[in-house]
């Protein structure tokens, strides 16, 4: 199952909202894996005062709050792409 990239940071309520507010969208069809961007420095350099962000094959989708138009495009593109 693909999956979208979350990009938080502990104790980060707006991170837990987000990420809340997203699983229900996209269960069954995506797999939501959260990183943590003080775990590495790259993702911090990246993505420091802009978290959370939610990003599917590097592709920006979404900073807080949730894009919820942007996620269902994404949606009905992977759902079209599957019935091709």
């Amino acid at each position: 199952m693909p999956a979208l990239q979350v990009y938080s940071r502990q104790g980060c309520h707006l991170c837990d909202l987000l990420v809340e507010e997203l699983l229900p969208l996209v269960r069954g069809t995506l797999v939501v894996e959260v990183h943590d961007i003080d775990s590495r420095a790259d993702w911090q350099t990246k993505y420091d005062v802009r978290v959370p962000v939610v990003e599917f094959e590097d592709r920006l989708i979404s900073e807080y709050p949730l894009d919820r138009g942007a996620v269902s495009r994404l949606l009905d593109t992977l759902s079209a792409a599957a019935g091709e």
